[in-house]
Order: structure tokens, then C-alpha cells, then sequence
């Protein structure tokens, strides 16, 4: 007898209706927005796969908890239901609430590091890079060779090189290597996970030389999913046990709360030590806000506390990454060349294999985002060249080996009939990739350019 097919485990109690623009109207709003995706107006998209960072739907027990939240200034209980939960799920016993990942970023960052120090880890995403390097310091990539190949069926290709990782120490020096960054699941490098073992031995790494293992935990379930999955040796534990010795490992974390606790704005820093507690709550007063609130309303620390529960279920993540590996697999069979394995949180088109004969230098990836917005009103991300930025030394591109346009999901909210649309866009930008012309930039920012950029055609 078949077995009963896969649904949602949820039901819609509440929808906002999207409409379609006409092709003409996106030609003309892709123009005056000067050919960047970030500088259009949300009610001009259809399908919105910027980011999956905030956009996600939260549920019944979020929106009731919000009801409850305790907006005092100093000692809310908003605060300690968000910290219980970070503490039950994570381990840290010290938290500071911050508005929202990069925010966490920059707290941590102000009480550690300096100018000089060299900070290894797994292709750090962009705002984790860029306030590295505003520092004055060096971001370094110890990613396995494997996560490089777009195309290689690798289960973890978010793993760190352990070789790599000792070469720098080696090269550098433990004293000039406060932290390394563990980006759980690697969101620039196609959103992979990285392996129980791995985090094992990154661990081993820094303890023997007195470095600070550091998780960018904003997809940290996503991650432990991909572990239950693909690792053996954990395929009959739950996902929160499986969380938990993850983090068994780590001294410490930053978190945007926007992906894997599922509500629309918050962060916050995990610590087990007291002393770098210490130094990081005095840049929280002066970045973010008191101790206990830290730029978050009391509203969103309880949704945040819920989210943390929801989102470290099977079930939920079950239905999270099927959607992602649905809309891998459609573009897949239609012939669109794709990172695999598909990401947790999104799929990573090829834009290298998808437009070969374009240069790097004519940011393929945003040419193929542009594209893809003209064709169906589908809005993607560039990770490629664009956010790659320049170096902060000699001021030239640094092309990326990954040239990517990611497509990222938000959660809960887009039915697997958008994801058709989706495909379906793509599959007519392939039809005519051999007429599609590059851009150059006309305007970027000294860093992380990528937000602002303007561009323009070549050949216009």
C-alpha cells in the first residue's frame, strides 16, 4: 500500500496577498534601482528570496508570547524567559541580547579584537568579515577543498581544513589569533552544514593553542538536521541533543535570531567566560542598549525564546529543508546548474557554469539576479564577486572561486507553488543567457559595497 504523502506540519491561520508586475514595469524599476536587487521596493517583488533572515512567519505560541512580553527597561522577564531558553538549548551561561546578528558581531569584535590579529575560519559571511577587517585585521579561509567545487556531492562541505587551520597558527602565531569563526551552517558557502566530528577537531585545535572557538550560530538547527542526517553515528539522536554537544565545544557564539529562532529582528552573544562577558557588556551598553534588553523590544525577546524551542524540532526542520531541496531538485532536472549538495536555508545557482563566457570582473551572479527579476519578479542575492568586495590593501576585485546567486527561503512562508514560478524563471533566463551583457559599477561603498552598489550595463 503507498505510504501517505508528506504535508506541512502546520495550517495557515493568516496570508498577505503578493501581486505580479508586468515584465515592462521590472525593466524599467531594475533601471532606475540602477541594476542593484537591495535598492527595490518589496511591493515590486513577486517572490522575495533576497534573504531568509527576518522574513520567516512566526507562529500562534510566537505571536501569543509577544502578547506577553514584559517591556521594562531593567530585569524584564522577557529577558529571562530568552536567556532560560538559550541556556536550556546552548549551554552559555552569560547572554547580552543585541538588535540582530552583525550587531552581536560588533560587540564581541570591540572587546577582542585588534588591529594585526589574524581570524581563521569556515568563508566568514560578509558583515562578519566586514567588521573584521574595519579592524584593521585579516579574515582567513580554512574551508576543505571540496566545499570550493560546486559540483562534488560532499555531506559537509562547510568542514574546516584542519590542515589549513594549523598552517596559520603555525604561520602566524597563537598570540595574534584570538578567535577562530565557525559558521554553522556556511551560509558563503552555499548554506553547508558542518560535521559533529569536525567541530570536534576545530575544538581540539584551539584548546591545544589557547584560541577561542567562536560559532556564527545563526543556522545552527538547519546544521544539526544536516548532522542527524548525514552523520551515522548521530542518525537516532534528537536534534536538541544533537544541538547540545555542538555547542558542548564552542566558548562562545554570536547569533542573528532573524534565521533559526525565527522572528523578524534580534540577536544576541552566548559566553562561558565571565571576563569576556565583562568586556563585552560595557560595548553592549554603548552599542545596543542595558544589559537586558540590548536594542530588542521585551516583545521580541519572548518571541525569540519561543522560536529557539520551535525551531529545534525534526518536524519543523523536516518541512524547512524539504522545501529548499524541492526547489534544488525542480531547477536541477530543468538543466540549471546548481551548488550541491542544496543548502539548508537556500539553493545556490552556478552563475560561472550558468553565463561561462561572462568574466568575473562583470559580476556574473548579479547579472543572473537582474535577470531573474525581469523574467518573473523573483528577487535573489548575489554571493559572488560583488560582496566579495575589494582588498583592503591593494583595492582590487577579489573574484570568489564560488560565483553564486543564492535563492534564499524564507521560513514558513512561500508554498512549493512559488517555487515553481521560481524554476520556471530561471529556466527562461537559460533560454536567452547567450544575449545577457555584464554590468560594472558606477558607485560602491569603501566596504561590504554589495548593499549600495550601482551599476550599469556594459555597452549602454
Amino acid at each position: 500500500m503507498d505510504a501517505m504523502p508528506y504535508a506541512e506540519p502546520y495550517k495557515i491561520k493568516m496570508i498577505k496577498t503578493i501581486r505580479q508586475n508586468t515584465r515592462e514595469d521590472r525593466i524599467k524599476l531594475i533601471k532606475e534601482a540602477e541594476y542593484n536587487l537591495f535598492a527595490l521596493n518589496a511591493d515590486d517583488i513577486y517572490i522575495d528570496l533576497l534573504t531568509d533572515s527576518g522574513t520567516g512567519a512566526m507562529s500562534d505560541k510566537q505571536w501569543a508570547a509577544m502578547m506577553e512580553g514584559d517591556e521594562s527597561y531593567a530585569g524584564s522577564t522577557s529577558f529571562r524567559k530568552m536567556k532560560n531558553s538559550i541556556n536550556s538549548l546552548l549551554g552559555f551561561e552569560y547572554v547580552l541580547p543585541t538588535h540582530q546578528g552583525r550587531a552581536a558581531e560588533n560587540v564581541l569584535f570591540s572587546a577582542i579584537l585588534k588591529e594585526g590579529h589574524i581570524v581563521p575560519g569556515n568563508a566568514h559571511f560578509d558583515t562578519t568579515k566586514g567588521h573584521i577587517e574595519f579592524r584593521k585585521a585579516v579574515a582567513i579561509d580554512c574551508t576543505i577543498k571540496e566545499g570550493k567545487d560546486p559540483n562534488l556531492n560532499h555531506p559537509f562541505k562547510g568542514n574546516v581544513d584542519i590542515d589549513a587551520f594549523e598552517s596559520v597558527i603555525k604561520q602566524y602565531g597563537s598570540e595574534k589569533i584570538p578567535i577562530f569563526i565557525l559558521t554553522i551552517t556556511c551560509n558563503s558557502g552555499g548554506g553547508q552544514p558542518v560535521s559533529l566530528e569536525n567541530i570536534k577537531a576545530v575544538a581540539e585545535v584551539c584548546r591545544k593553542h589557547e584560541i577561542k572557538l567562536i560559532f556564527d550560530a545563526a543556522r545552527f538547527a538547519e546544521n544539526a538536521y544536516f548532522i542527524k542526517k548525514r552523520e551515522d553515528k548521530y542518525k537516532n539522536s534528537t536534534i536538541r541533543e544533537i544541538v547540545a554537544q555542538m555547542f558542548s565545544y564552542a566558548d562562545g557564539c554570536t547569533m542573528s535570531s532573524k534565521k533559526d529562532a525565527i522572528v523578524n529582528m534580534g540577536g544576541f552573544i552566548g559566553l562561558r567566560d565571565a571576563e569576556i562577558y565583562r568586556k563585552c557588556s560595557t560595548f553592549n551598553i554603548i552599542f545596543e542598549g542595558y544589559l537586558t534588553y540590548g536594542g530588542m523590544s521585551g516583545r521580541d525577546m519572548a518571541a525569540l525564546a519561543q522560536g529557539l524551542y520551535e525551531s529545534t524540532t525534526f518536524e519543523y526542520l523536516e518541512s524547512r529543508i524539504g522545501q529548499t531541496e524541492y526547489l534544488g531538485k525542480l531547477l536541477k532536472e530543468r538543466g540549471i546548474p546548481v551548488l550541491e549538495p542544496f543548502g539548508g536555508h537556500a539553493v545556490y545557482v552556478n552563475a560561472k557554469e550558468f553565463l561561462p563566457e561572462m568574466d568575473q570582473e562583470h559580476y556574473p551572479a548579479q547579472v543572473l539576479g537582474v535577470e531573474l527579476y525581469i523574467e518573473a519578479g523573483v528577487r535573489g542575492v548575489e554571493i559572488g564577486t560583488v560582496l566579495a568586495d575589494r582588498d583592503p590593501v591593494n583595492r582590487k576585485n577579489r573574484p570568489p572561486e564560488l560565483e553564486l546567486l543564492r535563492l534564499a527561503i524564507p521560513r514558513r512562508t512561500y508554498t512549493n507553488n512559488h517555487m515553481d514560478v521560481v524554476a520556471w524563471g530561471l529556466q527562461k533566463v537559460m533560454e536567452r543567457r547567450d544575449k545577457l551583457k555584464g554590468l560594472e559599477i558606477t558607485y560602491e561603498a569603501p566596504i561590504m559595497r554589495h548593499f549600495t552598489a550601482k551599476f550599469k550595463r556594459l555597452g549602454n
